[in-house]
């Protein structure tokens, strides 16, 4: 099953990992690491709650203004 990885940089350093499709969030030291801690997130999610997936969803950008 192939699912949706959102990765954005930590403040803290790193990367936060989200799976949008089940809402599974992790974090790693590199994108490699966010990507597999996420992977085994959602793994376990889905073991305890099965995901009818309905194709992939649509991902894209759109602008906001910049308040000063």
């Amino acid at each position: 099953m192939q699912l949706t990885a959102v990765l954005t940089q930590a403040e803290e350093g790193g990367f936060i990992a989200l799976n949008p499709e089940t809402g599974t969030t992790t974090q790693g030291e590199t994108i490699n690491e966010a990507l597999s801690n996420l992977q085994e997130a959602t793994t376990l999610y889905l073991e305890e709650f099965p995901l009818v997936t309905h194709g992939h969803p649509l991902v894209t950008t759109f602008d906001v203004p910049a308040h000063a």
